[in-house]
């Protein structure tokens, strides 16, 4: 069979299906074939009702100073994609049934784009350009790779990395893995070495099987009997005032508002959190549902938030999606003090924590919520505290920046990311441009970074009392 699929990208979509099926009937059990994950399932599901958008694209671009071997470079991508059957994965549908078909072998050139006639401040802007253009192009799930790379030659000792990957074989935790391989690979291929990586022990396919053997039933009980009290209706939706009417069929275009949360407030919120017995994800939650509580009135506030989904340790050096979405339910009736708050929302996390394990596609096909082609099913906003092991990328002789890309897309009504550096914490709200203007998001994040501030100061103050 290895032979036949190394010939199957010569066949058109048609010829694909059509060989697929013969495939499946013969070799229903070869390795090289798998259903979709759950997570793979709904990203499937929308890129076939929306193949246009870019949604579900992750762009990463980095500023590379010094003197690059482009042939190392190019030699570390195609390494990591050998190592990494995800990211040699297409999608193709078979009798009604979408299947992932890996090539056995998959080789990526390296292109690069020479910029080094340009005015600089040309340069610039068409970086920028290319840049965005990059993270809007869509991928064809059939016959595209689903990873992308593109070179930008500024000068002699300037370059600028595109990266580009689909969700369907990727996720945050992934983009930590291809980093820490793609600095381990470049430093020994550019010093004439063999790679230094063992090879995986399982690959994305063993999680498809493990996944598709279920839950045992009494877990199964014990998840379905927690979301279904959990999410008893009537559901809320957040109704946040928007600056536009809100569309009846719901747009994905999007726009991304920065947020800088400065070292001396993230110092100080992490010493209320160990005060307090927290997280300082839970301090950062319990703000964000204030500022929604301020925004709307609504007292019953329902946010979800995503966690990696890596429970076995063997797939923590794997790239693919594994992640998995958690719904945060919340009471802020009673006008409680921030405290309180806080404690209700460390109940509320540590119990959905230990209910993550049904998927959030298994959450929706057992709860069925109401359809409204304007909202999202049973959420419209998301926290994300960016905590998964993302290193930078440390290539020798080389100063690296990474570039802020956005793709002009959002998939929430309201998004708000974090991630801390050494400066504190940096990241955005991302946001529905159809229903909001820019100038609401600044002032929004004004209001939340106030909000944050007066919390270090009068966290025993009443929650509709806090300064924004």
């Amino acid at each position: 069979m290895s032979n036949t699929l190394k010939c199957i990208s010569a066949y058109s979509p048609e010829q694909r299906r059509a060989l697929l099926a013969q495939l499946l009937q013969k070799n229903g059990s070869n390795p090289k074939l798998f259903p979709l994950s759950s997570g793979q399932r709904r990203i499937w599901c929308f890129e076939e009702l929306a193949p246009d958008i870019s949604l579900y694209n992750i762009p990463l671009a980095f500023r590379l100073k010094g003197k690059l071997n482009i042939t190392s470079l190019e030699k570390s991508i195609n390494e990591i994609l050998r190592r990494h059957e995800a990211l040699r994965t297409n999608f193709l549908t078979v009798n009604g049934q979408p299947v992932q078909l890996v090539a056995p072998v998959l080789t990526l050139k390296l292109p690069t784009i020479n910029l080094c006639n340009l005015p600089e401040l040309k340069r610039e802007l068409e970086v920028s350009r290319l840049a965005v253009e990059e993270a809007q192009k869509p991928f064809n799930l059939t016959r595209d790779p689903l990873v992308r790379a593109t070179l930008l030659w500024l000068s002699e000792k300037e370059h600028v990395l595109l990266l580009t990957m689909h969700h369907t074989i990727s996720d945050g935790w992934s983009i930590g893995v291809l980093l820490r391989e793609l600095s381990i690979l470049y430093k020994a291929f550019s010093s004439k070495m063999d790679s230094p990586l063992p090879e995986l022990p399982i690959q994305y396919g063993n999680y498809v099987r493990w996944q598709m053997k279920g839950l045992p039933s009494d877990i199964l009980y014990t998840q379905l009997t927690y979301w279904k009290k959990q999410l008893v209706d009537p559901l809320p939706v957040v109704a946040l005032p928007t600056d536009k009417p809100r569309p009846p069929v719901r747009s994905f275009m999007g726009a991304l508002q920065s947020v800088v949360i400065p070292a001396s407030l993230t110092a100080a919120l992490k010493t209320l959190s160990r005060r307090q017995g927290v997280t300082l994800f839970m301090t950062l939650l319990a703000a964000f549902q204030v500022l929604l509580y301020r925004y709307t009135g609504q007292e019953d506030i329902l946010i979800a938030t995503p966690i990696a989904g890596r429970k076995n340790v063997e797939t923590e050096e794997l790239i693919g999606v594994f992640i998995n979405v958690v719904i945060l339910r919340t009471n802020l009736s009673g006008n409680q003090s921030f405290q309180e708050l806080l404690s209700q929302v460390r109940k509320v996390a540590l119990e959905a924590y230990a209910h993550q394990d049904l998927s959030f596609e298994q959450l929706v096909e057992i709860m069925q919520p109401m359809r409204d082609l304007s909202y999202i099913p049973l959420f419209q906003v998301m926290f994300v505290l960016q905590n998964a092991p993302i290193p930078d990328l440390n290539l020798p002789s080389i100063t690296i920046s990474a570039l802020e890309v956005h793709s002009g897309t959002s998939k929430f009504d309201l998004t708000l990311e974090l991630v801390e550096t050494e400066d504190g914490f940096s990241g955005g709200f991302e946001y529905n441009t159809d229903l909001f203007d820019p100038l609401t998001m600044v002032r929004m994040s004004s209001h939340f970074q106030a909000l944050l501030e007066g919390i270090i100061f009068h966290s025993e103050q009443q929650i509709s009392a806090l300064p924004l």
